[in-house]
């Protein structure tokens, strides 16, 4: 039988094993060299809307302050910070068999549902980008911020991983970015969705890494 073919007609735990093979071991599969001055962390939508939700495998309150190690230890390396956050009132939101918009005739948010949240501390010297969709480029300047800035390489954080996260990163590796993926700095609905991305999805755009081997990378690119 062609190999394509003993692929798709794998069965019990031969299957098992390929879709559920661990993201952890590709986290140390090679070391994480960063220059700190042309890198930025892309943190996606900690906002109360988001921050206040039960969130798998790492709750918000992990996510949040995981983010916010990693944005004093990039800025005080002289990297980049960007914040990003929806418009939760202006949120696109279309026909969809499971839309996670909202639904019509429901209620205006708060305007805090769309301001990020004060744990993380965020610094005038910060850009800020406010989106009216899922991914952080379109209809924004995040892009132009990231060029003028000399950006080559883009750690991404947040909430929700499967949304926000994944198409703000379908975009920048479109357009050639570089990406890190914090694993344990992002989360979503569920775990399953957080998952995939990060075993099946991500290894495929970039590097996925624990907070903490991130940190040790910004840690040695600043004394190089």
């Amino acid at each position: 039988m062609h190999c394509m073919a003993r692929l798709f007609c794998m069965h019990g735990d031969a299957h098992d094993r390929l879709i559920r093979r661990p993201y952890h071991g590709s986290m140390q599969a090679q070391p994480l060299a960063l220059n700190p001055g042309q890198t930025a962390l892309i943190s996606i939508d900690l906002q109360h809307s988001n921050v206040g939700r039960q969130l798998a495998p790492h709750t918000a309150a992990d996510v949040v302050q995981r983010s916010k190690r990693i944005a004093d230890s990039l800025r005080a390396a002289g990297g980049t910070v960007v914040w990003v956050r929806v418009d939760v009132t202006a949120l696109l939101s279309l026909p969809a068999d499971a839309s996670i918009g909202r639904p019509p005739g429901s209620p205006v948010p708060p305007p805090e549902f769309s301001e990020l949240v004060p744990e993380l501390q965020v610094q005038a010297a910060d850009v800020r980008i406010t989106k009216r969709q899922w991914g952080a480029f379109y209809g924004t300047d995040l892009d132009q911020q990231l060029r003028r800035r000399s950006i080559k390489t883009l750690v991404m954080s947040g909430i929700a991983t499967n949304f926000g996260v994944e198409s703000t990163a379908r975009a920048a590796f479109d357009r050639g970015y570089e990406l890190v993926f914090v694993e344990d700095a992002m989360s979503s609905l569920a775990a399953e969705p957080h998952d995939f991305a990060n075993k099946e999805l991500f290894p495929r755009m970039g590097r996925v890494r624990s907070t903490d081997v991130l940190l040790e990378a910004i840690t040695a690119g600043a004394q190089r």
